[in-house]
């Protein structure tokens, strides 16, 4: 899975532990959104900082589920469409 933190947006303060529990390969913007699917992750001021691209459903829900263990929630998890082209936003409580 490839990852990439975007420009002027804050990390989320639980962000080290993504990284230390996701096996993740730093890529740019580009190269991860051309990734089939797509997993945001906002900040505490609700911006999408983190995306992380997955080209195998099995590393996609790998990932979801990593995120669910570290308490995230996903925003998309009740509806089948993406947004802001992500299969899935995670982000706090």
């Amino acid at each position: 899975m490839k990852t990439t933190l975007l420009e002027g947006k804050k990390p989320a303060h639980f962000d080290k532990h993504i990284i230390g529990n996701l096996l993740l390969n730093v890529a740019t913007p580009d190269e991860v959104r051309q990734e089939k699917m797509l997993i945001g992750v906002r900040n505490e001021a609700g911006d999408i900082y983190r995306l992380i691209g997955a080209t195998k459903l099995n590393s996609f829900m790998n990932a979801v589920e990593e995120l669910f263990d570290l308490g995230l929630v996903d925003e998309l998890q009740d509806t089948e469409a993406t947004q802001d082209g992500c299969d899935a936003i995670f982000s706090e409580p």
